[in-house]
């Protein structure tokens, strides 16, 4: 806390360093992002589209470090840059065409919740109001809402108030609703509006907190176009990771992602791997501090890679806590995921506990213990790679409650286990938890023999099956007297057994008998959710397999259907 930096531009080099050395640790982004400010300042020096200003750098961090925090514990004490910020402000200031003017005019800054981005961003917003030499400068904290734009506008406002000597070098007016310098006529506001409502802005600096969380990409537009009507604007975004991929903020990262992959292919030997093309954009910054895709996201490492203010303003007493939880508790991980290690996820949440589901285990249960009872069969089908699943339920009443039993077989071509893109295929063949059949693609013939099969042993009511891939087959067996019920494949049909079985789960009212090729089927489920509260069933990714879990499902839901003797809408039955 007590150091005081003279050159912050020479410390910002060392910082990209000891990135690119792995002295500190940092994400491919990262690394990226200081080779690549490493090149430019080799390649270009002063010579060039492009040139250093080292004056300029340090000028930014040496104003921040003039301004004091205003909350927590450091509350009246000067800020004291890190690093990694000496390293962003230094980069994103120190670069000036050979006329002087600023190159980058945009700036995408991605890190985790905690890491002071809120702070940063306003001391940015009151150098660029009162020392960036704008006359006239309109700064703007944009949001599409009023309480995310006062934020950043909330914190400027506090830091100008407690700083003295601010207001008084650079004859700031600090109001309700606004930071003016009188000398030059600008000023520094909250706006909050739909894009149509910010037309006309003729902005200097336009700062977006929280891009992730825009429903829209109005804000976003309005605002880069007016940066273009001044020759040293800049359009300042940090944010944290989201689950909207559809979303501007998600559009505007992979652009980032691009411009840094340049960097990734120019340099083999940072070894990793490339994901999609390359762009260019000279007056592009970006930086994203995260995970790698191989990194074990439980362990303290992850966290320190992905917040650079760990033991600063991340202190592990705090999150380390909150990684336990979300560990424990799958419905937990996806927040800890985006909030705490910056990492995108889909906007479904991980949907079974799983140490339920193992208190659901019985590993005597046999299904011929139930020949001749009633039961309800799910069956989803599949081709070449995917397993096919047939999932038998059975209902008894246990101490007067209903609960239930399953037993599933789960059908997968030889090809597909032969090929080793999952290493538990040929254990579970071999132990027979998987059923393999002949050939590349999947025989229909086995599973219809199957279902045959449990039709003469048990008193099978219904078979609810996934259209796709299964007219023929199920029309064959409906000629031969099963019922068979078309179930499509969406949260009308879904919803309601998959919480049936959740609950079911977490009562202790559920059975199964410990095939750990369900087991992993169940894991890979997310729990996709509609602004009804209605839920079905998706996966993250083709390798992570949930069409045992799908199977299931549907047979509870025909089970569900025969209990509470209702009059089916949305199903045809064969």
């Amino acid at each position: 806390m007590g150091r005081v930096l003279t050159d912050y531009a020479k410390a910002a080099k060392q910082y990209a360093n000891d990135v690119v050395k792995g002295k500190v640790p940092a994400c491919k982004w990262v690394k990226a992002a200081a080779r690549r400010q490493l090149d430019d300042l080799r390649r270009w020096g002063r010579a060039g589209p492009y040139r250093f200003d080292t004056e300029r750098a340090n000028r930014v961090c040496r104003f921040v470090e003039n301004l004091t925090h205003i909350k927590g514990e450091l509350a009246g004490q000067k800020i004291r840059l890190g690093s990694w910020q000496v390293f962003i402000l230094t980069t994103v200031f120190g670069w000036v065409t050979p006329e002087g003017l600023r190159r980058f005019r945009r700036a995408y800054i991605e890190v985790p919740r905690g890491n002071g981005k809120s702070a940063i961003s306003s001391a940015v917003g009151l150098y660029m109001l009162c020392a960036d030499g704008e006359g006239g400068a309109e700064c703007y904290s944009l949001a599409t809402t009023r309480q995310q734009a006062k934020i950043v506008f909330g914190d400027a406002q506090a830091m100008a108030r407690a700083n003295a000597g601010l207001r008084a070098r650079f004859n700031v007016n600090v109001t309700a609703h606004s930071i003016h310098v009188l000398k030059t006529a600008s000023k520094l506001e909250a706006l909050h509006a739909e894009g149509s409502t910010l037309d006309g802005l003729n902005t200097h600096l336009g700062i977006i907190d929280e891009l992730h969380a825009h429903k829209t990409r109005s804000v976003y537009d309005v605002v880069e176009t007016s940066i273009g009507k001044r020759q040293q604007s800049l359009l300042w975004v940090i944010t944290t990771a989201g689950t909207d991929r559809a979303g501007i903020c998600y559009e505007v990262r992979g652009f980032v992602t691009r411009i840094l992959n340049r960097t990734l292919m120019d340099h083999d030997g940072m070894g990793y791997k490339v994901e999609g093309g390359a762009a260019t954009d000279e007056t592009q910054f970006g930086i994203i501090y995260t995970v790698d895709d191989a990194d074990d996201w439980t362990t303290e490492a992850a966290l320190i890679k992905a917040n650079p203010n760990w033991r600063v303003s991340v202190m592990p007493d705090v999150i380390l806590p909150l990684q336990a939880k979300a560990i424990d508790m799958p419905s937990a991980a996806n927040n800890f995921l985006t909030k705490h290690l910056n990492v995108w996820v889909n906007a479904a949440v991980a949907w079974m506990d799983m140490r339920a589901w193992d208190r659901c285990a019985d590993f005597t249960l046999s299904i011929d213990d139930f020949a001749g009872e009633t039961c309800w069969i799910g069956l989803d089908l599949a081709t070449r790679s995917d397993i096919a699943a047939k999932v038998v339920v059975f209902r008894r009443d246990v101490e007067g409650l209903p609960h239930y039993f399953a037993f599933g077989t789960y059908f997968l071509p030889e090809a597909a286990v032969d090929d080793g893109r999952n290493s538990q295929y040929q254990g579970w063949a071999r132990s027979g938890h998987l059923a393999v059949t002949d050939g590349q693609v999947t025989d229909y013939r086995v599973i219809a023999d199957a279902l045959r099969d449990a039709a003469n042993r048990f008193d099978v009511q219904e078979v609810g099956f996934d259209p796709w891939n299964a007219t023929h087959l199920a029309t064959m067996l409906a000629d031969e007297g099963l019922r068979m019920v078309e179930m499509r494949q969406g949260a009308r049909t879904l919803s309601e057994p998959m919480k049936f079985l959740e609950s079911l789960v977490l009562t202790g009212r559920f059975h199964h008998d410990g095939n750990p090729a369900l087991t992993w089927m169940v894991a890979n489920v997310m729990a996709k959710r509609d602004d009804n509260d209605n839920i079905r069933p998706i996966k993250e990714r083709h390798e992570a397999k949930i069409d045992g879990t799908v199977a299931l499902v549907m047979a509870l839901g025909r089970a569900m259907a025969d209990e509470s003797d209702v009059i089916d809408q949305g199903f045809m039955v064969l």
